[in-house]
Formats: structure tokens, C-alpha cells, sequence
């Protein structure tokens, strides 16, 4: 079989491999679509904090199971699943108490560990979950709205929430969504306003340019006030600034995006605004089962999010052209 590797930051090669054999507790699975995450494109890029090299990308997909023993879970040959790709070690202080998404010694596909873009993978058994029935190419979106949705259930976000997204790109509107869906005002901000052009199809309330007047703005949006919670989708530190300043004294601050640099910031804020402040890592197997349920229902609208697919041999024209073209590019997907 094939597989893609970032060897070192922009340099992606394919290679081959023998096909992998199924393992106690395992099912070996084919690739059917696999989405690049935002911390892919970081691998590729050298700047995701948690990358090392060479890695094999790759934690969003959607598979078919060609090899499976007797489970308790249902599966069988020929279904279309997806997985949890967040390997957590059962034994330390978080695992103990059942935050196993944000286990002391993570292991994501992807990033701590080699990933799923290969053509034929492994999974544990009890990391798969049903397809049912939709579209191989939505599943694969599972787990990146699983990471805005968590956020979202862990800020207990509520109906009449006015709620700030800060980035406009997939993590944040797939965050967003889920804001939508609990029933919140939200006002999605970027930096770029053709991906704000771009992501007015997803019905948001306001769309603000973060054009250096962002204070302003968010003053004249909430009447002084500030927002009930502000999201940071970004992973820099102006734009968790950004949600600080943003939200109302007594308000929420939830921090999802990822990065690598230090944060310098007048900290009394937080205790001036009595603030809560809220960080949201991966997801958990129950985030993953009412996902599929509200994709299902046809409550996330998928297709919108794609915007680019690419044949498995264009996966390093894909990573190319995404680290390229962030700005007009939302989810992109490899076919395998």
C-alpha cells in the first residue's frame, strides 16, 4: 500500500508500506476520504506545537472495515465508519477521573503518533463508530466538528447566548454551528474577508472584518456590552487578546485554537471582568455519537465546509495549495 509522510516542515513524499494486519481488539480499515486539519497544515508548515518529524498525518476520515473479529459494537465487513483518533494512556490523573480527551499523555493520530493517510490503517474496535448511511465525505467531518462542539457543550452555551467566534476557518465555523444549533447569536470574525464572503452561506448573524477597528465594532455590536462568551478559534495570542477584551464582565472565554507562541497580556483583566476562562482539547466518544445523530438529522451543513477534494496522488499538490490559499480554502479533503 501507499502512504503520505511529511518528512520534514514543507517537504511531503509518498512511500509504501505491506499492507497492516489486524492485531487483538483491531479492524483493518481502507480510506475511503480524509480531511487536513489545521494542525496537518501546521505539521507541514513547522509551526504546530505538538509536531515532530517525520510524521504521517492525518486524524479526520472516513473508512470502510475490510477486516473485523466478533465485537460487541455491531460492526461488520463493508460498513463505512469514522473513529476517535485521541489515544489516551487509562492511567493517569485525568484518565482516572474520565477526561480522557485531554489525557496527560495524548496521543493524536496525526501529531504524537503517526496518522491515517495511508490507504489501509488499524483502529482499536471501540474506536470506530457506525457510519450510518451518510455520506463518506461528511464523515470525515465528524471529528473536526466534534472539536467545536465540545468546546461549545463545555462553555454551556445556551439559547439567547450573544457569542464571538473569533477565525473564520474551519474549526471556527464548525464551533459556530454547533453555537447555532444550542440556539446563540453568533458573530463570526476574521481577519480575511473573503473567507468572511465565503462563510456567509453558513447563516451566521454578523460577519466582522477584523480590519484594526475590532473594538469598535464589538462596542457598537453589543451596546457596550461585550459578548456572553468569546471563542478563540485561532491559536495566537492577539486573538485570545482579542476574546478577552471581547467578552462581557461576567462573560466566558473559550480558547480552541492551538499555538506555539507566548502570551503577554494585562492579566487583571480576567479578575477585573471576573471571567471565565475556559481551554477545550479534543473531544470525548459522547460528542462523536450526537454529531452522527445531528448529521443525520442534516443539521451540519458539510457540503458547504468542503471546499477542495483531492486524489490521494494529489495530496502534496493539496498540502501545497492550502498552505498557500488558506484564506479562500475551508475544509479540504483527500479520496483515497
Amino acid at each position: 500500500m501507499d502512504y503520505i509522510c511529511i518528512e520534514r516542515p514543507k517537504e511531503l513524499v509518498y512511500k509504501e508500506a505491506e499492507l497492516p494486519k489486524k492485531g487483538e481488539g483491531e479492524a483493518v480499515l481502507k480510506l475511503l476520504y480524509g480531511g487536513i486539519c489545521g494542525s496537518d497544515l501546521g505539521t507541514y508548515r513547522g509551526t504546530f506545537a505538538y509536531a515532530d518529524y517525520p510524521r504521517i498525518p492525518g486524524h479526520e476520515f472516513s473508512a470502510e472495515i475490510v477486516d473485523i473479529g466478533q465485537n460487541e459494537l455491531g460492526l461488520e465487513k463493508g460498513m463505512i465508519v469514522t473513529a476517535n483518533p485521541y489515544f489516551n494512556c487509562g492511567q493517569c490523573y485525568a484518565c482516572q477521573r474520565g477526561f480522557v480527551n485531554c489525557c496527560e499523555n495524548n496521543q493524536t493520530m496525526g501529531a504524537q503518533r503517526d496518522g491515517a493517510f495511508r490507504q489501509y490503517i488499524t483502529m482499536p474496535v471501540e474506536r470506530l463508530y457506525k457510519g450510518d448511511d451518510i455520506d463518506p465525505k461528511h464523515l470525515a467531518l465528524i471529528e473536526p466538528f466534534c472539536i467545536g462542539y465540545h468546546g461549545i457543550k463545555r462553555a454551556g452555551i445556551k439559547a439567547g447566548d450573544k457569542v464571538l467566534i473569533i477565525g473564520a476557518g474551519t474549526i471556527g465555523v464548525m464551533a459556530g454551528l454547533s453555537a447555532k444549533i444550542m440556539g446563540a447569536e453568533v458573530h463570526i470574525c476574521d481577519i480575511s474577508r473573503e473567507k468572511l464572503d465565503y462563510v456567509k452561506t453558513f447563516g451566521f448573524d454578523q460577519y466582522v472584518l477584523n480590519d484594526g477597528h475590532l473594538s469598535e465594532k464589538i462596542e457598537s455590536l453589543t451596546q457596550g456590552r461585550g459578548y456572553d462568551t468569546a471563542v478563540e478559534a485561532v491559536g495566537l495570542p492577539q486573538t485570545f487578546q482579542l476574546a478577552v477584551d471581547g467578552a462581557a464582565f461576567a462573560g466566558k472565554v473559550l480558547l480552541i485554537g492551538v499555538g506555539k507562541e507566548n502570551l503577554d497580556f494585562n492579566f487583571t483583566m480576567l479578575q477585573k471582568k471576573e471571567l471565565t476562562v475556559y481551554g477545550s482539547r479534543n473531544a470525548l466518544k459522547e460528542d462523536f455519537m450526537e454529531s452522527i445523530q445531528l448529521a443525520k438529522k442534516g443539521a451540519i451543513p458539510f457540503d458547504k465546509v468542503i471546499t477542495n477534494v483531492y486524489k490521494f496522488k494529489e495530496s502534496e499538490e493539496a498540502f501545497r495549495a492550502f498552505d498557500a490559499s488558506q484564506g479562500n480554502m475551508l475544509k479540504v479533503l483527500i479520496e483515497f
